[in-house]
C-alpha cells in the first residue's frame, strides 16, 4: 500500500492569513503537523514544495525533504507538477497532493485517495467527499458540492447547491444525494502534466474550481465517501484556534 508519493504544496504568501504554513499551532509550525500526518500514511516518498526560503529552512529543520518551485506557480497542482518534473517521476506510482494548510488530515484519508488510483489503473485522478451535514452547507458557496455516478466517477463539482430539486429549487437538502467535496487529490503524473499546460476553461473560471479543468479535458476522477476527514483547514485566524484545540484534544501537540 505504500507505493504512492506525497507532495505538500506550501506557499508562504497567503492573502487571507500571511505566512500561515509557518504559524505555530500546538507547539509546532503548521507545515510540520501536515508533514507528520503524511509520514503516518506510509507513503514511499514525501516532498514539501515551496517557493519560500523561510519554509525551506523550517521544513529541513524538522527533517522534511524540500523541492524549491517557481514563484510563478498559479496553484498547488502546478507546484506538484513541477516537483514531478524535477524529480523525473513517472506514472507507475500515484502522487497525492496534501494541502499545506490541512494539519488535521487523517493518514487513513491519504491512503484512501492513493488506493483509488492503485486499484483503478484507468483513472487519472482521485478524491474524497463526505455527506453534507445540513441545509446551510448545501447553500454555502464556500462549501464545494460534488455529484458522482454509480461507479464512483465524478460528474460535476459546484459551489451552487447541487443537485437542485424542483427545477432549480434549492430550498431543501436532497437527502443522500448531497455530498461535500474534500480538497485532497491523487494524480497520475501524466494527468498533472496535462493540467499544468492547459489554460483554465470557462467552467473553471466561472465556478472558481480547478478540478473542472480535468473534467473538461475528459479525465476520469474517481471519488469515494470518506469516514475520517471532516476537520477544518486553516484559512483564517478563527480556523487557527479551532484547529489548535482539536490538535491538543487528539494529543498531537507538544
Amino acid at each position: 500500500m505504500n507505493q504512492f508519493r506525497i507532495v505538500i504544496p506550501a506557499r508562504y504568501d497567503s492573502s487571507r492569513l500571511p505566512g500561515k504554513v509557518l504559524l505555530e499551532i500546538a507547539g509546532k509550525p503548521m507545515i510540520q503537523h501536515v508533514w507528520e500526518r503524511a509520514v503516518e500514511s506510509g507513503a514511499s516518498q514525501i516532498i514539501i514544495a515551496t517557493d519560500s526560503e523561510k519554509v525551506t529552512a523550517v521544513a529541513q529543520k524538522f527533517g522534511a525533504k524540500v523541492c524549491m518551485t517557481s514563484v510563478d506557480c498559479d496553484s498547488g497542482t502546478d507546484r506538484v507538477a513541477e516537483v514531478c518534473a524535477q524529480l523525473g517521476w513517472t506514472d507507475e506510482i500515484p502522487v497525492v497532493n496534501v494541502q499545506g494548510d490541512a494539519p488535521l488530515i487523517p493518514p487513513k484519508s491519504i491512503q484512501k485517495v492513493a488506493a483509488l488510483l492503485l486499484d483503478n489503473p484507468a483513472a487519472a485522478m482521485s478524491t474524497l467527499c463526505v455527506a453534507l451535514r445540513n441545509r446551510d452547507e448545501y447553500l454555502d458557496p464556500n462549501v464545494v458540492k460534488v455529484l458522482f455516478d454509480q461507479a464512483g466517477k465524478a460528474l460535476y463539482f459546484s459551489r451552487a447547491p447541487i443537485p437542485a430539486s424542483g427545477h432549480g429549487n434549492a430550498a431543501a437538502l436532497p437527502g443522500k444525494l448531497g455530498w461535500r467535496h474534500l480538497g485532497l487529490y491523487g494524480y497520475r503524473v501524466n494527468a498533472l502534466e496535462k493540467l499544468s499546460v492547459t489554460p483554465p476553461c470557462e467552467l473553471e473560471l466561472t465556478e472558481r474550481l480547478e478540478q473542472l479543468r480535468a473534467l473538461w479535458l475528459g479525465m476520469s476522477i474517481l471519488i469515494t465517501v470518506d469516514d475520517y476527514a471532516d476537520a477544518p483547514d486553516v484559512d483564517t485566524e478563527d480556523d487557527l484556534h479551532k484547529v489548535e484545540a482539536l490538535l491538543i484534544k487528539q494529543g498531537l501537540g507538544t
